[in-house]
């Protein structure tokens, strides 16, 4: 009789019904209003985790600030900001907009993007983000550009097993939805990712984080923030920002998550659980 697999959190150690709770920060090295915010929530705060964009004006100053935290790299293929621009660091043609930097939009990037190119770009981002002394701890893709595309998610899974860490996989969208088995493909591989990833790209976290905690399910989930401290540089960029300097208020300074965390039983961890995991199975 063949012995039943092994949830993800009983691999990890316990049992069956626990409820793990990944809190990451994106969008580290986008401004140096966010590298302060997720520094902070990771060090003064609840958030257990972030994702640095390579790419992104502020990066260089987000490694300058590591200390050995739980940070993965944040593959960048858009820059969806009128006007804040960032760029391909390999120079490539496919990935660059009519107004200069990565496209604004995922519409943009699928139609032009050359899959090879696409490879070369997220590969040279994580070695970059090695050569500069981070210790990555898993993948995350910036607006999920290259998730739902089966084109550019073997791009994503080939590099999860060329340096062998843990991968965020949308839950809220199905493998039919998708029109492809991209969960299956990732096990199959031996790649480690979160049973959930809980994440709106709309304007505030608040509501969101809170009902997330209060509905858990037992297994890993991931939930996704933006805190950035309020600076003008960031209110330039629009009204998004204050539900930036919102997220950073609910992860460093509102009691209000921390008793949400406690009432829902959770454990809070890391992707570096996830990856110590993957690289010993």
């Amino acid at each position: 009789m063949t012995a039943t697999k092994k949830s993800l959190v009983e691999q990890l150690g316990h049992s069956p019904h626990a409820r793990l709770v990944i809190l990451s920060c994106d969008d580290l090295g986008a401004f140096h209003a966010a590298n302060v915010g997720v520094y902070d929530s990771l060090n003064k705060g609840v958030a257990t985790c972030a994702s640095l964009m390579v790419p992104a004006p502020w990066a260089r100053h987000a490694i300058n600030c590591y200390n050995g935290e739980d940070i993965g790299v944040h593959l960048t293929l858009n820059a969806e900001h009128a006007n804040y621009r960032w760029g391909s660091i390999t120079n490539s043609p496919s990935l660059s907009s009519g107004e200069g930097g990565f496209p604004r939009t995922i519409d943009d990037l699928w139609e032009h993007a050359d899959p090879a190119e696409v490879l070369r770009e997220c590969r040279a981002q994580i070695e970059r983000a090695i050569a500069w002394g981070l210790d990555p701890t898993h993948l995350a893709p910036h607006l999920t550009a290259i998730t739902l595309r089966p084109e550019f998610f073997d791009i994503y899974l080939e590099l999860a097993v060329e340096f062998r860490l843990p991968l965020r996989l949308p839950s809220s969208i199905n493998e039919e939805q998708a029109g492809f088995p991209f969960r299956k493909l990732a096990l199959a591989e031996g790649v480690v990712f979160p049973d959930f990833f809980d994440h709106d790209w709309r304007y505030g976290s608040r509501q969101r984080v809170l009902r997330a905690l209060d509905t858990l399910e037992a297994g890993v989930t991931e939930i996704h923030i933006q805190p950035c401290i309020d600076t003008p540089e960031v209110r330039a960029l629009g009204e998004i920002a204050q539900s930036w300097v919102d997220d950073y208020e609910l992860a460093v300074n509102d009691q209000e998550i921390r008793d949400a965390i406690t009432a829902s039983g959770a454990t809070m961890i890391g992707f570096r659980e996830l990856r110590s995991l993957m690289r010993t199975s």
